[in-house]
């Protein structure tokens, strides 16, 4: 069977993280994002993978090539304007044969694929949503089953005097290709107000498949963090990189941590990562590759891509910091602050209040303090 994944789109809510990467290429355990999702296919048999490219796609062609090297055969199937899910979907038609999963490319999951189509088939449903209970269902587009699971209503961000279930889309979908014939080509258009709404009034079979799985995506800054909390607690599961140093804490090779240094758990670094003298790594926290942190600095709940430099008695708390970048002495990035690629930061700057620094950008000591 085939799986469709959505990659096309330009990550607007997640930048400056997403200036020089797609979303789906951005770190996260020190592998890119589509990295964890083409391992989960791996997992249910799915070997090949149709790629519906956009933003940035030379960046994932130039990582995966043909897929070989990941265990699966990618095709890259390319949109010269955004066309929506279900047109970027309708632009691959060609190369669907059969019933086919679509994923978004911004989700992760560990939702059962195999009992889902064991569901779609025995339902022989036309189109399969997956669907997860949430706390809020005020904040999402909600899906009204009947007593068989066919869907029967969508109702986007009710008030609480209109919310009848607490059924949300997961974004995963098993679609017989016969329903892209409602689907307009080299057209915008969406699965959930475009191709959902007409199957309701077509009578084709669409049924949900609700499930307790864990399920998030990696649309926010907040999300991506949200993400990494869960996968280094256990949360959510995962292969931890690198080598076990001691409970809770994981190394690549050629690390260089100072015997003064403390490491709480829950903790990932990379590849020739260098903790200096009195140091404090608090988990969650995952450094990558060339990583330098300084002495008497202080690093919690944060994610740091690829060597970056971090000077010395820096408080870093709640923040994600770019590939490449240099934070001078005595800063303070907390709060929720992101600091985009290749960035200098200045001695005695305080950032905090979830302030987005774009790539490139050269900050004065003591320019920016909340």
């Amino acid at each position: 069977m085939k799986a469709v994944i959505l990659v096309g789109g330009e990550g607007t809510r997640l930048r400056p993280l997403t200036v020089n990467a797609p979303k789906p290429m951005i770190p996260v355990l020190n592998r890119p994002f589509l990295e964890h999702v083409l391992d989960y296919l791996r997992r249910y048999g799915i070997n090949d993978v149709i790629l519906s490219m956009g933003y940035r796609s030379e960046v994932i062609t130039n990582h995966f090539g043909d897929g070989r090297d990941f265990g699966v055969n990618l095709l890259y199937v390319h949109e010269e304007t955004p066309l929506g899910t279900a047109g970027a979907v309708k632009n691959a038609e060609q190369h669907l044969d059969g019933t086919c999963f679509v994923f978004n490319g911004d989700i992760l999951t560990s939702l059962d694929l195999g009992a889902m189509l064991e569901f779609h088939r025995q339902k022989k449903s036309m189109v399969t949503i997956s669907l997860v209970p949430v706390e809020d269902p005020t904040a999402y587009g909600l899906v009204e089953l009947d007593d068989d699971r066919r869907v029967q209503r969508f109702i986007e961000k009710p008030t609480w005097d209109r919310v009848t279930t607490n059924l949300v889309n997961a974004g995963t979908y098993i679609v017989e290709p016969e329903v892209f014939r409602y689907v307009p080509p080299k057209l915008y258009y969406m699965f959930e107000h475009g191709l959902f709404p007409v199957l309701l009034q077509t009578g084709d079979p669409m049924y949900g498949y609700p499930s307790n799985c864990y399920w998030i995506d990696i649309g926010t800054p907040q999300k991506y963090l949200g993400l990494h909390r869960d996968l280094l607690t256990g949360r959510a599961e995962t292969v931890m990189p690198g080598k076990r140093l001691k409970e809770g804490v994981w190394v690549d090779a050629e690390c260089d941590i100072d015997p003064t240094a403390h490491l709480v758990s829950p903790v990932v670094l990379g590849k020739g990562v260098a903790i200096g003298p009195h140091s404090t790594i608090t988990g969650p926290v995952v450094m990558g590759d060339g990583c330098r942190v300084g002495r008497d600095s202080v690093v919690e709940d944060a994610v740091i891509w690829r060597e970056t430099r971090v000077g010395n008695s820096v408080t870093m708390k709640t923040c994600v910091v770019g590939e490449g970048s240099q934070i001078d002495d005595h800063c303070w990035i907390t709060g929720g602050a992101i600091i985009g690629d290749h960035c200098l930061v200045g001695a005695n700057n305080k950032m905090e209040h979830a302030i987005r620094i774009w790539p490139g950008k050269s900050i004065g000591p003591g320019t920016i303090t909340f």
